[in-house]
């Protein structure tokens, strides 16, 4: 077969849009809020650290200040993570999962997992190894500047 590599990325595209629908569609049925996926990566970065601040969690999802305060303040009104300001610094702020916050990365954990066994259906463990070790390859080679 002859592969271009517009060919693949439309795919992978594709395959990116799916899953999309695929959770959003899920979260629905659950009742859960429609947070986009830069928001459940910050709910994902809180749950592996307690409590961040608003810089290091900028740095950690590769968004400047002002744009992870305005997701941040979307997380607020869903009341799933909390601010609270440095009691010795009142410029500094800290990010943290609430309960309802916790609760929602166990779900969306749970529909990770559905999404992959629905994604990885007939496929061998050496199959599922070559893939990501073929995606990863194609990442670096993206990722390197030109």
């Amino acid at each position: 077969m002859d592969y271009c590599v517009a060919s693949v990325l439309s795919l992978i595209s594709r395959l990116h849009s799916l899953s999309q629908d695929f959770l959003q569609r899920k979260m629905a049925e659950e009742g859960l809020p429609k947070l986009a996926t830069s928001h459940g990566f910050i709910l994902f970065c809180l749950s592996q650290k307690e409590r961040m601040t608003l810089g290091e969690l900028a740095q950690k999802i590769n968004r400047d200040k002002s744009t992870t305060t305005v997701l941040v303040r979307k997380l607020e009104s869903a009341q799933v993570v909390v601010t609270q300001r440095d009691a010795s610094d009142t410029r500094k702020k800290f990010i943290s999962l609430t309960d309802k916050g916790r609760k929602y990365n166990d779900l969306t954990a749970r529909l990770s997992d559905e999404l992959l066994a629905t994604s990885y259906q007939g496929f061998s463990d050496t199959e599922k190894d070559e893939l990501l070790r073929l995606l990863m390859k194609l990442h670096e080679n993206i990722r390197r500047p030109l």
